[in-house]
């Protein structure tokens, strides 16, 4: 299993009980799957593709059942590339989502993996809102050894990101990875603050390869789906970070999210520790489910 072993097995019970992939077993797993919070639609059509295999295919003993979900969830995941586009120099990538998920974290965490990789990298304070949150992600910086750029409370945060794009061509950065506000008061002040830093990085950095990654706390189960919907309406996502898969969270959100909203998770943390947010691996992370 290795980066996802602290993940409960969900259907664990279900199959250390299997007799025959009958009727029973799969309204059992069906019921499983939703409370696993994988949600309804996403439950109920893996399991209808799991009856239709068990039948085409003749599936009989445990082993091959099993098999032969953890195919279908592998397969509802697969929507498109989960790894980063750091590809120019500089990239950038941009770190949203409501406040308590864990962006400052996320970054750091990251920040610290790209500078092992022998990366330059830079923190853009771009939570100008929420109050020490500047403070909170130069502490980061410090512990990962990157560079930050910040202003004081209650800056523009179009500025502070024009400054750290500035700084980012002068000093050869190669990657900027930018905070952002938890909170707005709506979708449309959302929208329009997302909209000026999209602009202010196509206007100082043209053709750079950017990422706009939706941080989500696994915890917070269907909660997550929603704030993901909402998200996606307004940011242009290109990625989930998934934080605190630390056996706490129930973990089909994550197939949910793939399945429903055609979003990748690309980043995926088990852990407080700095070393404890890894690329996401969709294999793994199914094995350690199922």
């Amino acid at each position: 299993m290795g980066f996802f072993d602290k993940l409960k097995k969900i259907t664990s019970n279900l199959f250390s009980s299997f007799t025959e992939a009958d009727e029973e077993f799969f309204e059992e797993l069906e019921e499983t799957l939703i409370l696993a919070d994988l949600g309804m639609e996403t439950a109920v059509e893996a399991v209808e593709k799991l009856r239709k295999r068990v039948k085409k295919e003749g599936l009989r003993g445990q082993d091959e059942v099993r098999e032969g979900l953890r195919e279908i969830l592998l397969e509802e995941m697969t929507v498109s590339d989960t790894e980063l586009d750091l590809s120019t120099k500089p990239a950038v990538v941009l770190f949203i989502g409501v406040n308590g998920v864990g962006k400052t974290t996320s970054i750091g965490k990251l920040g610290n993996q790209l500078k092992k990789e022998g990366k330059r990298v830079l923190f853009c304070a771009g939570d100008t809102f929420r109050a020490a949150a500047a403070d909170q992600l130069q502490i980061w910086a410090e512990r990962a050894g990157c560079e930050i750029i910040r202003q004081h409370e209650g800056a523009d945060p179009g500025a502070v990101l024009f400054d750290a794009l500035q700084a980012a061509k002068a000093r050869n950065v190669d990657v900027v990875l930018c905070d952002t506000a938890g909170r707005l008061h709506n979708k449309a002040n959302l929208m329009a603050e997302l909209a000026k830093l999209s602009k202010i990085i196509d206007r100082e950095c043209p053709g750079a390869a950017r990422e706009t990654l939706l941080v989500l706390d696994a915890t917070t189960g269907q909660n997550g789906l929603i704030q993901a919907r909402q998200f996606k309406e307004t940011a242009g996502l290109t990625g989930i970070v998934l934080t605190k898969l630390d056996g706490t969270a129930k973990g089909g959100i994550v197939v949910a999210i793939a399945k429903e909203l055609g979003i990748p998770v690309k980043l995926a943390g088990v852990g407080e520790g700095i070393d404890d947010l890894r690329p996401f691996d969709a294999r793994s992370y199914v094995e350690a489910i199922i």
